[in-house]
């Protein structure tokens, strides 16, 4: 039986949290509770709405967890993209966690589109 743990977007959303609380480290501490807790909350929330949905078990259900986590996943680019136009963060290293990101939206985008072809477990 496949459990969340086995899905590759899973795997890679965590990455991409444990990618973001590496980078936010290195924001200046007066944004500790702006920018670094907003992006840290949204990093999380998508790993964690995955596990949510796929232990849910119904279709409906995980569709609508796959959907919060994409919304999270669209407030994470936003937050990264505002990052980015800092002067005091703009000169940290995005590509990790921009390939991350965009690769996670691919597969949450594409699990969204068939909810019930990705409960069912890989033989």
């Amino acid at each position: 039986m496949q459990t969340y743990r086995d899905l590759v977007v899973w795997q890679k959303s965590m990455e991409l949290a444990t990618a973001v609380y590496t980078l936010t480290a290195c924001f200046p501490q007066e944004e500790r509770f702006g920018l670094v807790s907003q992006m840290q909350r949204a990093a999380v929330s998508i790993p964690s709405n995955i596990a949510e949905g796929k232990l849910r078990g119904s279709a409906n259900e995980w569709g609508h967890f796959l959907r919060i986590a994409f919304g999270s996943g669209g407030e994470l680019e936003t937050q990264v993209e505002i990052a980015k136009r800092l002067p005091k963060t703009s000169s940290l290293e995005y590509a990790h966690i921009d390939t991350l990101l965009n690769e996670v939206m691919r597969m949450l985008n594409v699990m969204i589109s068939r909810p019930r072809a990705s409960l069912v477990p890989k033989a």
